[in-house]
């Protein structure tokens, strides 16, 4: 899979700022690059500890181009499932 730019920046940082609305208003919060493992696969995503609508989950992951997990949800990019992450290494 083609990483995006903000996506291979996410991955080589462990980490990225990115601006989401949270009860109305933006805020700035920082997203984790941590490894998922499911089944026999194990692929990265960005996390939060802050609560997200699933709406703006959606939004990121779609806009970045990697999952993206809080509290309250899970989001893939638009026709993608975990299968798809799973060929990225540690130094994509």
């Amino acid at each position: 899979m083609e990483l995006s730019g903000k996506a291979r920046e996410a991955i080589s940082r462990g980490s990225i700022k990115i601006r989401v609305v949270r009860s109305g208003m933006y805020q700035q919060l920082t997203f984790l690059v941590k490894r998922v493992k499911e089944g026999n696969i194990t692929y990265p995503e960005l996390f939060t500890e802050r609560q997200v609508d699933i709406s703006e989950l959606k939004k990121i992951a779609n806009d970045i181009g990697l999952p993206v997990e809080a509290p309250n949800g899970h989001a893939f990019p638009t026709g993608t499932s975990a299968i798809d992450f799973s060929d990225l290494s540690e130094s994509s």
